[in-house]
């Protein structure tokens, strides 16, 4: 698997800190983010959870890299002959996964993830949501049917997290070794010594 260069979308979803943590976390390890795409949802979610205001959350963006808003059509991650080598939705809304799952390309994170589905190339979706109906539940099946790689933002509790940060880093690691990307953001189970070892 080679992600010379990410795409990474933010959505509504609760968790917007998660999505901000994983384009610093990308921008640490000098990936190339090919492009930030932002939902009106995620401006919202940004204003309520982490008091960041519209003007300072596209600020924050745009420090790591170009961004295109939801309904921007002319952005090149618009087009299978521009996309990025992967995706990440982060956090993924569940009307955002919804759209995918039915092949509905109503807006740019849609239709970019969409477009990686048709090239076989990695997609992530890291939700948070509970909890899960059937209607749900499906729409998440039937990503992983097309190659989709869901991921619930649920961090585990093994590494001795003492933070909420700790938590959100965990989950930056988890996403970033899917994508076979070196990464010391969490320490690791050691199953031989049942302890736990950095990584």
């Amino acid at each position: 698997m080679s992600c010379e260069n990410i795409s990474v979308a933010l959505t509504g979803a609760s968790g917007i800190i998660y999505g901000i943590k994983l384009l610093d976390a990308i921008n640490k390890l000098n990936i190339n983010i090919k492009g930030i795409i932002y939902s009106k949802g995620s401006i919202e979610v940004a204003k309520a959870e982490e008091g960041i205001s519209e003007e300072d959350f596209i600020k924050i963006l745009r420090k790591f890299g170009e961004i295109y808003d939801e309904d921007n059509f002319n952005s090149p991650l618009a087009s299978s002959s521009n996309i990025s080598k992967c995706m990440i939705i982060c956090p993924a809304s569940m009307k955002t996964v919804g759209l995918i799952a039915n092949g509905i390309p109503m807006n740019l994170v849609s239709r970019a993830a969409l477009a990686h589905l048709r090239l076989k190339r990695p997609l992530i979706i890291a939700f948070r949501e509970t909890p899960l109906g059937t209607a749900e539940l499906t729409n998440l099946l039937k990503i992983s049917r097309y190659g989709g790689i869901i991921m619930p933002l649920s961090p585990g509790f093994y590494s001795n997290k003492s933070s909420i940060n700790d938590m959100i880093n965990f989950m930056i690691g988890k996403i970033l070794d899917v994508l076979n990307i070196q990464n010391n953001f969490y320490r690791r189970w050691d199953p031989k010594s049942s302890s736990l070892e950095d990584s």
